[in-house]
């Protein structure tokens, strides 16, 4: 038999209808249950980049939010805004600087 009627038989089909055909489907089944294997694998990866992608977005307006909010926080801290906070309650800051008071205890 030659290479050219190997190829023809392949191509027909041969291998599926003769003698040894049940190993051939069983190789045939165990290729499409790895193909399918594969497949499910590729979807999952696909899965969990969308996922990593989007959580990385996720932490980045997340970390843009908490500089805006400390931002925000260091400027409300400053002196000025809590000068000018006081004053609309009626509160002004005192021109003399406070007193330390220093208490020493005695033991008999």
């Amino acid at each position: 038999m030659g290479r050219k009627q190997q190829i023809y038989d392949i191509l027909k089909g041969k291998f599926l209808v003769d003698e040894d055909a049940f190993k051939n489907w069983m190789f045939i089944l165990f290729l499409t249950f790895l193909a399918l294997i594969m497949i499910s694998s590729s979807h999952s990866v696909d899965r969990k980049v969308q996922k990593i992608a989007k959580l990385n977005r996720q932490k980045k307006e997340l970390r843009s939010e908490f500089v805006a909010t400390r931002s925000d926080l260091m400027k409300l801290k400053m002196e000025s805004s809590v000068v000018k906070q006081l004053e609309n309650k009626g509160l002004i800051v005192s021109a003399e600087p406070p007193i330390k008071i220093k208490i020493t205890s005695r033991r008999k």
